[in-house]
């Protein structure tokens, strides 16, 4: 059973466009979307008892969107405001990964076995906003994730906008604002040249990285990737969030691999080894990464945190 109850429009004192999604299966939203929170003080997202909102641009405009769980219904629901609201609610069930085909999925290993049914509800996400997943994971490019995650944090308050809704969000900038941050923002905000480059460069091209969404996974791979400085790692992150690719596995990280590794053989390894490691996975290979993350299944952390700003030797390396 897959049952959707119709949006109920907004009023003239503001109600939300309200959509209860009922798939006939388990669904975990703060699991399936939780990637796309940046840090515990992302301003774009809060959390709920029984859910989370978040703003997002939509292609019909800015939206403010409350993801609420009734597990005993074996529902969700939504409620949106904004001119991005019917958008959102007649899309719910491809953002939360009814798409996701878990048919040909087959574990080859006892943790991913276990992690599958620990985790029935996740799917891959499928937010269809290519730029909204873009722009954060250029600036999480070769930094230690809390940099990362401050350094958006200070672009979102200072350059976005107030979001619709009564949850005090805040909307990343368009592109045309995210093209007028002067450069001393972005030294203010820890954003070397490299990265604060290829974000004017992306969002240069939004439009037609926007299409993304609609296109076969190789096409929209390539040309995300047919921007300087975008390369596999980067391409991979976006795609796990708003192009629902299952099989985008984070190549090029400096924890995935070695974590991997070390939950399925008891060694970290490296990309190579984790492309072999992977390959009976094919078309799942995203899959396995995030359900063994889901778990908590990474190496042990020893010693201080890291505390360099690149995660590879080289700066210039495209990811």
């Amino acid at each position: 059973m897959n049952e959707t109850t119709p949006a109920r429009p907004r009023d003239g004192r503001g109600s939300p466009v309200v959509r209860t999604w009922a798939p006939g299966r388990a669904v975990d939203v703060r699991a399936t979307l939780g990637t796309l929170r940046r840090g515990a003080g992302d301003p774009t997202w809060r959390r709920l008892p029984d859910g989370f909102a978040t703003a997002w641009r939509t292609p019909e405009g800015e939206v403010a969107v409350r993801f609420a769980e009734r597990p005993t219904q074996g529902a969700v629901v939504v409620e949106a405001w904004g001119p991005g609201a019917e958008w959102v609610c007649d899309g719910v069930p491809r953002i939360l990964g009814e798409d996701d085909d878990v048919s040909t999925f087959v574990p080859h290993h006892a943790l991913v076995a276990e992690a599958s049914r620990r985790f029935p509800g996740w799917r891959v996400p499928n937010t269809g906003l290519v730029l909204d997943s873009l722009v954060p994971a250029i600036l999480e490019q070769l930094v230690t994730g809390a940099e990362a995650f401050a350094g958006y944090r200070y672009l979102v308050r200072r350059h976005g906008e107030a979001a619709p809704g009564p949850f005090d969000l805040r909307l990343a900038p368009t592109p045309q604002r995210w093209r007028l941050v002067p450069s001393w923002e972005w030294a203010k905000a820890g954003v070397d040249a490299s990265r604060a480059e290829t974000v004017l460069r992306a969002v240069g091209y939004a439009g037609r990285l926007e299409e993304c969404a609609h296109l076969p996974l190789p096409d929209a791979h390539a040309r995300l990737r047919a921007i300087r400085g975008i390369g596999a790692w980067t391409s991979a992150e976006v795609a796990q969030r708003a192009l629902g690719d299952a099989d985008a596995v984070s190549f090029g990280d400096y924890h995935v691999a070695k974590d991997i590794g070390w939950a399925l053989t008891g060694s970290p390894i490296d990309d190579d080894a984790l492309a072999e490691l992977l390959e009976p996975y094919a078309g799942h290979r995203f899959r396995v990464q995030r359900l063994l993350g889901l778990g908590g299944h990474h190496r042990p952390r020893r010693g201080p945190r890291m505390s360099i700003r690149a995660h590879t030797p080289s700066v210039a390396r495209r990811r």
